[in-house]
């Protein structure tokens, strides 16, 4: 497919301006990303936020076959039908799995990983074996989603300081297809993606990140920040989180 020319833009923009794709974790769609998003594009950026198949505005394909694999292919197919050719890939929770697995299938479309309190898979890892409660997931799914949709958690389980917040996270939150916590990625290329990366951590999450945050810390090869907030960083804190992702997109 030939290649989108690119937009005519002024020699100081030629720098500033990133490509920034958004991939939200699960039960969300891209709808959370809407104010970081539009902070991003009022400073000149350019901005996705693509929804996975099966969930938010997508859900009426929620399906069993829906997998990992599926959601890595999303985002690729962004990557290419958009033309995009020097993404800052910013993924959010289980949205660390799917960037990781685009990473190393269109790596040369990709500029840097930000993980944002997100899952760091290894080859062989499913998202289930990272959170470590894959046996109660696996039941959950059994018992209230016909075998392959995993119920949303409420948005006070995320930690979502505002009431106002809380009933819009609720309103639009979907199952999450099961298949896509238990599938393990498999890296095509040996090593896994090689590119620059940042990992962000929300202090206040009741979440496993802190673990990732501190095994990566002192590693060269990683860029490591810190924000005080919940889990939810894009609805929390979405001033915060985009300037740290202009800065980390200039990195």
């Amino acid at each position: 497919m030939p290649e989108r020319p690119p937009l005519s833009r002024s020699r100081w923009s030629i720098a500033a301006v990133a490509d920034f794709v958004l991939v939200h974790g699960g039960f969300h769609g891209g709808w959370c990303w809407s104010r970081v998003a539009d902070i991003l594009r009022g400073h000149g950026h350019r901005v996705w936020t693509p929804t996975l198949t099966g969930l938010g505005e997508r859900s009426h394909l929620l399906a069993p076959g829906i997998d990992l694999t599926t959601h890595i292919n999303d985002i690729v197919n962004v990557l290419r039908w958009e033309s995009i050719t020097d993404a800052v890939l910013c993924g959010h929770s289980y949205g660390g799995m799917v960037i990781t697995g685009v990473a190393d299938r269109a790596r040369e479309r990709v500029r840097r990983l930000i993980y944002l309190d997100a899952a760091v898979p290894e080859h062989g890892q499913s998202f289930l074996d990272l959170m470590g409660n894959g046996a109660a997931v696996i039941a959950q799914a059994r018992a209230q989603g016909d075998g392959y949709r995993v119920p949303p958690i409420s948005a006070e389980g995320f930690g979502i300081e505002q009431a106002d917040d809380r009933a819009w996270v609720d309103s639009l939150t979907t199952a999450q297809p099961l298949a896509t916590c238990t599938e393990p990625l498999s890296f095509q290329h040996a090593g896994g993606p090689t590119l620059p990366r940042t990992y962000i951590h929300a202090l206040r999450a009741r979440r496993r990140s802190g673990d990732i945050h501190a095994a990566l810390v002192d590693r060269a090869d990683w860029r490591t920040r810190t924000i005080d907030c919940g889990h939810e960083v894009m609805i929390d804190r979405p001033d915060e989180l985009a300037a740290m992702l202009i800065e980390e997109a200039a990195a």
